[in-house]
């Protein structure tokens, strides 16, 4: 016992609350461990969630264009009998030459840019036969392509509405019967939409409800609601190109 006591005696700088900090520490160490496996949990719900919702994307992204593109055949097909178009749109192609997997097996890493999955959407089309070779747009003339700019936005129009249309003047370079066929489908639209058109045609008078004309004199620009009578004779008295 004396040894033991002058062993004891011989220590110095002993820290007594040793065991006390010991058990702090250990408490604070568990409720760190809880908090480090709470936030696991809540990164890996999260990234789930970033998954899913950009899944969503790309499932709206596709539902949406297929039900333009099948809006722009009917339109295109409605405004041109003998002709048929289509919309196509690009997906880049993977690391492995495949651009066309199921959405299902599309993951964390695929989803990372939902906008580099698609290059651009390109229109096919034919004007002559629902046969023949169909061309790209590019390759058409100006009336042409205001035809498929036409069909495409009422196309558009049809999946997602707007409450109304303000178009400039889109049937200066369409031939007759292509201006007859988007009058008429206007007509028809705007049952459910408001559409402003400014022409100097009077295909788009047939079927109009309201008529304004315009006049800029003296730096002013004055509008005028006029008869139906009153702005054909107006646009057949200064555009000799009027019913051609």
């Amino acid at each position: 016992l004396n040894e033991v006591n002058t062993n004891i005696a011989g220590l110095n700088n002993v820290n007594k609350r040793a065991f006390e900090n010991f058990k702090k520490f250990s408490e604070k160490k568990a409720e760190l461990e809880e908090r480090a496996a709470d936030l696991e949990e809540s990164k890996s719900s999260i990234q789930n969630l970033i998954v899913r919702l950009k899944q969503q994307k790309v499932n709206a992204v596709d539902s949406t264009f297929n039900k333009v593109s099948e809006n722009f055949s009917k339109v295109f097909e409605r405004l041109v009998p003998r002709g048929t178009a289509k919309l196509i749109i690009h997906r880049n192609t993977d690391e492995d030459g495949d651009s066309n997997r199921e959405s299902e097996d599309v993951s964390m890493n695929d989803l990372k840019s939902v906008e580099a999955m698609y290059s651009g959407v390109s229109i096919s089309v034919s004007f002559n036969s629902k046969k023949n070779e169909q061309q790209q747009v590019e390759k058409l003339c100006g009336g042409q392509k205001t035809v498929c700019a036409v069909a495409l936005i009422l196309a558009i129009q049809m999946v997602e509405p707007a409450p109304f249309y303000l178009f400039d003047e889109i049937d200066a370079a369409l031939d007759k019967q292509y201006r007859t066929s988007v009058a008429n489908m206007i007509k028809e639209l705007s049952k459910n939409a408001q559409f402003i058109c400014t022409t100097f045609r009077t295909d788009m008078l047939e079927v109009a409800d309201k008529f304004y004309r315009v006049k800029y004199e003296n730096k002013i620009s004055t509008v005028v609601e006029i008869t139906q009578k009153d702005a054909i004779q107006f646009i057949q008295g200064s555009n000799k190109f009027a019913e051609m």
